[in-house]
């Protein structure tokens, strides 16, 4: 609400200054609807240049507004080199330079934030935008804390609304993650050296969080840390730098190699008949063929096959010094009808 009366009463200046100027421009009532007109149009640019800033990354607003500054420096220049008082040529010149210097200096910005340099330098810089279910999952914090990610991490409003949210739900599962990611971000917080920002930034016209989510690291040149996987895929398709935390945790897993050996204990039947089904340490799932009469046992077995998946890695296996079975498990009789 602030904000409109601040906007309104700079439309109020800008048309009484107008209606003031424009006389000495054109005389008479001519004059005066000119100098409205003016006074709204560099209104509407002040609010224009008032979007910009907001939506755009502070790095790039510093380059443009740097670029405005040294636009105008070059007119006062011109203006006193070649004494030039004529307001017809001086006000065009200044808008262009400073248009100019703008776009130059956002432009630069923008160029080296992409530049490439060392491992670690350019992501430290970059911000990082937590969604819900980085936040609830916690394992954010860990990676912070020991130094594996850098830079400002941004929570937009609209995502700390959706953790609170479940965390007053009633159901006392829903309601002890939404108060698990309060406590994360409360870790984060209190974290030496690590800058946690809440932007009150929204795309009102946008009504999905994903999307409201890929259209804020968009517009503020962020990477997104998630565990959503389609939320993964849409933004990579719209040109968004994503960690995916369970992608990460799923390459940082010990590779296994066929013939190698593993220990784990059978906890349950596979789907198909003699399967027993255990989990490693990092909780990649083994499925033993012959093993559903050793559940609850710790097995040594020898793996025969991985496959990796999107959802993560299964091991196939069977237990050390078990042969496997022939197809079809026994050898089949074939009948043959007598002449």
């Amino acid at each position: 609400m602030a904000g409109i009366w601040v906007r309104a009463i700079l439309l109020g200046i800008c048309l009484a200054a107008g209606a003031l100027a424009g006389p000495a421009f054109l005389p008479g009532e001519a004059g005066r609807w000119a100098g409205l007109v003016g006074g709204l149009g560099v209104f509407l640019a002040a609010w224009g240049a008032e979007r910009w800033v907001r939506r755009a990354p502070p790095a790039v607003v510093f380059g443009g507004g740097s670029g405005v500054f040294l636009g105008l420096v070059a007119l006062a220049a011109m203006r006193a080199g070649l004494g030039v008082d004529d307001p017809v040529l001086l006000v065009p010149l200044g808008a262009c330079l400073a248009y100019l210097g703008g776009a130059a200096g956002a432009r630069g910005v923008r160029a080296f934030r992409a530049a490439p340099g060392k491992p670690g330098v350019a992501a430290s810089i970059t911000p990082k935008i937590l969604d819900t279910s980085a936040i609830i999952d916690g394992r954010v914090a860990d990676m912070v804390d020991l130094g594996f990610i850098g830079g400002p991490l941004v929570v937009p409003q609209f995502i700390l609304n959706e953790v609170q949210g479940i965390a007053d739900s009633t159901d006392p599962l829903r309601r002890a993650r939404g108060r698990r990611g309060l406590s994360i971000l409360e870790r984060l917080q209190a974290m030496e050296g690590v800058e946690v920002r809440i932007t009150d930034q929204d795309f009102p016209k946008v009504k999905a969080v994903d999307s409201k989510l890929v259209s804020l690291a968009k517009a503020s040149g962020a990477t997104l840390i998630t565990n959503d996987f389609n939320l993964s895929k849409v933004a990579e398709l719209q040109g968004v730098r994503v960690l995916n935390i369970n992608e990460l945790a799923n390459a940082l897993r010990p590779v296994v190699l066929p013939g190698e050996a593993v220990q784990v204990t059978l906890q349950k039947e596979g789907k198909e008949p003699g399967q027993g089904v255990g989990y490693l340490e990092d909780g990649t799932m083994v499925v033993v063929e012959q093993g559903s009469g050793l559940i609850g046992q710790p097995v040594k077995a020898v793996v025969t096959s991985v496959l990796q998946t999107s959802a993560g890695r299964m091991i196939f296996a069977r237990p050390e010094g078990v042969e496997p079975e022939a197809e079809g498990g026994k050898r089949r009789r074939v009948w043959r009808r007598r002449a």
